[in-house]
């Protein structure tokens, strides 16, 4: 994962040199930067530390036990002072499966944390295209909405000069004047939301908020109709089922743990010691060592053992239960995510054919409103027609746009 995403980046440093951004080219900036990402990594080499001080469980331990003395009191021919010093080396021979069942958890806690870095990195990419997609929104929608201004200006231009030469009313004036500092009043909000978009945009990649940003892709042109992923190869590509799959074994693992503690533990090793004679009257010293095995045996805890060992099994169950219940919303938000992806791509095309209809009524409006056949009305009804549906055309695109993304980050693509 970490070559695909070093790769990426190196295909954004490439992409600026044009000037333009492409949505790969941010989705890259923005894993460079994501500090969610950089926190799960994190959590991921945590656990492999853990991973690693787990396996420490299966050899020798040394230890080393020292003490000094000083009495207050004086004994004749005692020195008042006396030491210690005991080294130990300890083999777990048997520790009742503990050691194993430790190591094995541990081992399932690093792939689980493997799984969930790939599922954070499908969280940011998703939110690197929606952030990319909606400034796309934002600054198209932006354009319309000054060319709709430009459009009742002209209007407002022949209105004048109609009225000016007398034929037409006061209220044709008043009429478009209206609809002017309406479309005005619209564009200072357009204008709004296109620089809380490119802030959202720059930030999620680690720029200045209101550094200017030309997007080599568009919503109207750059999203393709993916393919459907059949549902088998969805949960199997999902890192989070898998990530609840290893829970589940590492329930297992953990009742296991719980169960070692009640079984005999059985030991060997190696101990000395260097400390003086006692009573220490001459302050020489002498070295002395022995061999041990040591075995505990748990033999009566009132049903401590019964307890614990149910208590570990109802953590299994509810590990087991959610991941059935991980499985069904998978199930859910693929099918949801597919009629997203279709729906959306029904409402571009019906989109598209309606503005086109609409922007050729608009101009048959205007011009036979030029030429004294249409009323004011007729033209105003036909702008607002044509925003409407060029409106109802972004938000078509758009929603087709961040359906894809989704359905790429339901499917694990």
């Amino acid at each position: 994962m970490r070559s695909v995403i070093l790769f990426a980046v190196l295909l954004s440093v490439c992409g600026n040199v044009s000037g333009q951004v492409s949505a790969e080219e941010y989705r890259a900036e923005v894993l460079a930067y994501s500090h969610s990402l950089k926190i799960s990594r994190a959590e991921s080499e945590a656990a492999r530390y853990e991973k690693a001080k787990a396996k420490t469980g299966f050899l020798p331990s040394l230890d080393a036990a020292g003490r000094f003395t000083a009495r207050f009191r004086h004994t004749d021919g005692v020195k008042r002072w006396n030491f210690a010093v005991e080294p130990q080396i300890i083999q777990v021979i048997y520790g009742g499966g503990s050691v194993r069942a430790s190591y094995r958890s541990a081992s399932l806690g690093y792939d689980i944390a493997l799984c969930e870095e790939e599922f954070t990195l499908l969280d940011v990419g998703y939110a690197a295209d929606y952030a990319y997609w909606t400034l796309s929104a934002s600054e198209i929608y932006l354009a319309s909405m000054r060319r709709y201004v430009g459009i009742i200006r002209s209007l407002k231009e022949v209105v004048d000069r109609r009225f000016a030469e007398g034929y037409i009313a006061k209220g044709d004036v008043l009429q478009i004047e209206t609809r002017l500092s309406e479309a005005e009043y619209e564009l200072t909000t357009a204008e709004r939301n296109r620089a809380v978009a490119l802030h959202n945009f720059n930030i999620l990649r680690g720029k200045d908020s209101v550094e200017e940003t030309v997007l080599a892709d568009t919503i109207l042109d750059s999203v393709a109709l993916p393919v459907r992923v059949p549902f088998e190869t969805v949960v199997a590509r999902r890192p989070d089922y898998a990530a609840s799959s290893l829970r589940r074994e590492q329930s297992e693992a953990a009742m296991r743990i719980v169960r070692s503690a009640y079984n005999p533990q059985l030991s060997a090793g190696v101990n000395g010691t260097w400390a003086p004679y006692a009573p220490n009257r001459t302050g020489e010293t002498v070295i002395d060592g022995a061999v041990f095995v040591q075995l505990s045996v748990p033999i009566f805890h009132w049903g401590e053992r019964h307890r614990a060992v149910n208590a570990a099994r109802a953590g299994i169950e509810r590990s087991e239960s959610a991941q059935r219940q991980l499985y069904d919303d998978i199930l859910r938000e693929e099918i949801n995510g597919w009629t997203a992806v279709t729906e959306s791509r029904s409402q571009v095309e019906a989109s598209s054919r309606s503005l086109r209809a609409a922007g050729e009524n608009l101009s048959i409006s205007t011009y036979s409103y030029g030429e004294g056949v249409a009323t004011i009305l007729d033209v105003l009804q036909a702008q607002l027609s044509w925003l409407q549906l060029y409106t109802n055309s972004i938000t078509a695109h758009y929603n087709y746009a961040v359906a894809v993304s989704a359905y790429r980050r339901i499917t694990a693509r």
